[in-house]
């Protein structure tokens, strides 16, 4: 009898899952959509593709070609890994598409961050943007600043085991707070780490308020970074002495027609510490890791900054003309980000009904730029799955057409230099200073954030 109820309930829900997808699958069947399948009512197919990632893709690629509708991340998408299609979306913003990031992003980063915006305010908060992060800022005001805290960051390395993941995360945000806000490793800092790095997972999640969620997380962690800044932008209200940072300049926009409440500042102020934050960090983690990986790059690398450094006195700043001649720096910078695929695509929306790829796709869908195949493209890259920085020295290479590790069109992310210049300068003084072996039985996953779960170990000696 027990047996014949266990098979009954099995069967039962069984018949229940399937009636479930079947009815998702009808809900979502219209006349000219691509090819796909939609999984679970609300959650989609958001579990598969978070966890299976580019076998996800790869897998839906193989059943239904280049451009196949799913749901994933809360919204009905559609998934394009179609190169030539991919470059005409990120040129058109504003022909009926404007950015579609999840909603759990949006709440998270804020309805005043660039993502979010479009048209002409995305115009006018890009070029706000790149006024403060220009490269005669980066000259003038940021590399300096840059410098010190890398400076400071990397002494008395020596002798130690540490969690490089671990180093870069803190080093990212750390380095972006003293820019924006000449925050200094302190209380404030300490109390904005957590908060910030619940705020980071948040923002790649289902938007589902419910307690112990990475969305719940997010949210609150929002809100008690709202108020430390608050706390900050008083002060400096209050403070005569005037500051040339980031902040400073967002608080002496004077002009009625672009002068920013203070809850636009903050949201550009966490827009700012968000953008740059994963790749800088997973950047230079990873760049250490193909470095004890490949001797030679390393030594080309390591000659490139003892020559740097054979110029300066001992305790002397690197400047921008230092920073410009570092040519190979900035291949395994590219390198790296093309290998460990930083950023696997960007998520655009529909604002009507639009025909794509000779498919009708409807208003409010999300459209799903999906990258990261290009970076594997053996014709564009040979041997694209061996670390071969000296590709980047061909200058053309940055410039074609398909080349979208840093975005693309109107969406080109705008900390681009400011991004290279940390990650040079990090490098610059971890190379020089130290030597490292890898503690090995580190994992590395590479979807859908690069991350190392367990953290990466490396021990460190003085060079």
């Amino acid at each position: 009898m027990a047996v014949l109820l266990v098979v009954f309930v099995v069967a039962f829900w069984l018949c229940v899952c399937t009636a479930l997808l079947r009815w998702n699958e009808v809900r979502y069947r219209k006349k000219g959509l691509p090819p796909g399948t939609m999984g679970w009512p609300v959650f989609g197919e958001t579990t598969e593709f978070l966890k299976q990632g580019p076998n996800f893709m790869k897998n839906q690629r193989a059943r239904y070609g280049k451009f196949f509708k799913s749901h994933i991340l809360g919204c009905p998408t559609i998934v394009s890994m179609d190169p030539e299609l991919n470059r005409f979306i990120l040129l058109n913003e504003g022909k009926g598409l404007v950015p579609g990031y999840p909603q759990s992003m949006l709440d998270i980063l804020g309805n005043c961050n660039i993502a979010a915006v479009h048209g002409s305010t995305h115009k006018y908060m890009r070029g706000a943007l790149l006024s403060l992060i220009s490269p005669t800022m980066i000259k003038d005001q940021l590399l300096p600043k840059i410098d010190e805290f890398m400076k400071s960051h990397l002494s008395n390395w020596d002798g130690k085991t540490i969690n490089i993941q671990e180093k870069t995360k803190e080093m990212a945000l750390l380095s972006s707070l003293k820019q924006i806000a000449g925050m200094e490793s302190g209380p404030v800092c300490e109390a904005f780490k957590p908060e910030f790095y619940k705020l980071v997972l948040g923002t790649l999640s289902l938007p589902i308020d419910l307690p112990g969620t990475n969305y719940r997380r997010g949210f609150q962690a929002r809100k008690n970074i709202i108020s430390i800044l608050r706390q900050v932008i008083e002060e400096r209200r209050a403070s005569p002495k005037a500051q040339h940072d980031m902040l400073g300049c967002l608080l002496r926009i004077e002009d009625s027609r672009h002068k920013l409440s203070d809850e636009e500042i903050i949201d550009h102020i966490i827009t700012i510490l968000y953008s740059g934050y994963e790749t800088v960090s997973t950047t230079s983690m990873m760049a250490v890791k193909y470095l004890h990986d490949h001797p030679r790059a390393l030594q080309e690398l390591r000659e490139e900054h003892l020559n740097i450094r054979e110029r300066k006195g001992p305790e002397e700043p690197i400047d921008w003309n230092d920073y410009k001649s570092m040519r190979f720096t900035r291949a395994v910078i590219f390198e790296t980000a093309r290998l460990a695929t930083i950023v696997n695509g960007v998520l655009r929306k529909t604002t009507r009904e639009m025909e794509l790829n000779g498919f009708v796709i409807p208003k409010d869908w999300r459209i799903y730029v999906y990258t990261r195949e290009i970076n594997y493209d053996p014709f564009l890259y040979p041997d694209p799955l061996i670390f071969n920085p000296w590709r980047w020295l061909d200058k053309s290479l940055e410039s074609q057409k398909y080349f979208m590790i840093f975005g693309g069109g109107s969406r080109l992310c705008p900390g681009k230099e400011l991004g290279i210049a940390e990650i040079s300068t990090f490098l610059h003084y971890f190379v020089t200073r130290y030597r490292w072996e890898d503690v090995g039985g580190d994992k590395i996953l590479k979807f859908p954030r690069v991350e190392a779960p367990n953290g990466l170990h490396i021990r460190v000696l003085s060079y």
